[in-house]
């Protein structure tokens, strides 16, 4: 047996070396080792297929497919660097695996974390199946790090479908957790989401009426409990009451470079007598993603009837090209028609020092609207994605009724 499987690697490296561009096509199971000591893995199903002539890898989270274009094969490496986000894969190619990291850009500290893929295996985690029994089905009002002061509230929502097989997310009042995929694994949740920022691991076990002994992490530099309970009638703050005007002030004043080094104010000619949206972000920021993809498709919608889209872009790093760069991987990525502002300032903290007449910025994205008169009628906090379902389509409503209203 150890005779033929040296014979097996022999080979594999032997063909890596003859077809050094040769990557196998079909579905692979990704896996990021968060903690090597304690042996926590968070796994992902991605697909690589020929795109024409173009080899590309399709991640996989629930109903959710990211394209990574951005493929590099040299002899036995495999490089694939992350549409959007500031990150990437460096990889040496095995044949029917892949071994190496995934380097997060975007972090100064514990941003690289060890990879390995395997092919052909379409499980997300190597969990038996069992019979169906969907216990995490439904709401729930969940707590994360409870009994510490920095206990925060979220509701989770969770899919199942009678199976084993388990989608949803969390919301909170800064935003969505995304897109989860996983399964129930006894009493046991299993749940994980990779899009090249977020990458998240969640367990949990239930009794099908709370949910006890969660853990939830955050790449290799974020570990914290959860708990939770069922409770349909639980409810958040309302995104539109946590950021408010200043008293004494009714309009916003700025003026940035876009990626062309071009100065932009609020105050042009452009912008006079139009219903303006302006929208603070990140390039790093996956609620801010989901967000600029909506909102690139409101401006195609409404901009001849009178509305414009100011974003404005607080970049981990205030390099002005490399944070040029970001934003436009961003723009092309969703066909952003709309200005998209390098501020050159990093952090919550210093988005509210550019921003005085709001009280205060507590998270990424957070959205403005301004009516034709130059006043702020309307501050949203945080963004519910389209994988929140029904809370995504209710913020879809109600922007669209809010904007034809001030459009009139």
């Amino acid at each position: 047996m150890k005779i033929k499987l040296a014979l097996l690697i022999i080979t594999c490296l032997t063909l890596n070396s003859i077809k050094a561009q040769q990557l196998k096509m079909g579905i692979w199971q990704g896996v990021l080792t968060l903690n090597e000591e304690e042996k926590i893995e968070l796994p992902f199903n991605f697909e690589t297929k020929k795109q024409g002539k173009k080899n590309v890898l399709v991640i996989r989270n629930g109903e959710e497919r990211i394209v990574v274009d951005e493929l590099k094969l040299k002899k036995d490496s495999l490089n694939f660097k992350m549409p959007i986000f500031d990150s990437e894969f460096k990889t040496k190619n095995y044949c029917d695996s892949l071994v190496g990291v995934w380097i997060n850009y975007a972090r100064k500290d514990k941003n690289i974390i060890p990879f390995k893929a395997y092919f052909g295996k379409s499980q997300r985690f190597n969990r038996s199946i069992g019979k169906p029994n969907p216990m995490y089905e439904g709401k729930w009002e969940v707590t994360f790090s409870p009994g510490t002061n920095d206990s925060s509230k979220a509701i989770g929502v969770f899919k199942q479908a009678n199976s084993i097989y388990t989608t949803g997310t969390f919301l909170t009042e800064t935003g969505d957790y995304r897109y989860l995929e996983g399964l129930q694994h006894g009493t046991t949740l299993y749940l994980s989401c990779f899009d090249g920022s977020h990458a998240f691991l969640f367990t949990a076990k239930s009794d099908g009426t709370t949910i006890k002994n969660g853990l939830f992490y955050s790449g290799s530099h974020w570990k914290e409990p959860w708990i939770g309970k069922r409770n349909d009638d639980f409810k958040l703050k309302e995104a539109e009451t946590i950021t408010q005007m200043n008293a004494g002030f009714e309009s916003v004043n700025f003026s940035f470079m876009n990626g062309k080094k071009e100065k932009i104010s609020i105050n042009d000619e452009k912008y006079k007598n139009k219903v303006i949206i302006v929208q603070l972000l990140g390039s790093w920021c996956p609620n801010c993603m989901d967000e600029t993809a909506y909102l690139s498709q409101l401006y195609k919608t409404y901009n001849k009837k009178g509305l414009e889209i100011i974003g404005l872009a607080y970049e981990r790093k205030g390099d002005f090209d490399k944070a040029a760069s970001n934003v436009d991987r961003l723009k092309k990525r969703f066909n952003v028609d709309y200005e998209i502002l390098i501020t050159g300032l990093t952090g919550k903290d210093k988005a509210g020092e550019s921003l005085p007449m709001l009280s205060k910025i507590s998270a990424f994205p957070t959205t403005l609207f301004i009516n034709k008169q130059g006043k702020v009628v309307q501050i949203h906090t945080g963004f519910s994605g389209p994988a929140t379902g029904a809370a995504y389509e209710e913020f879809k409503t109600k922007t669209e009724k809010l904007i034809n209203e001030l459009l009139k």
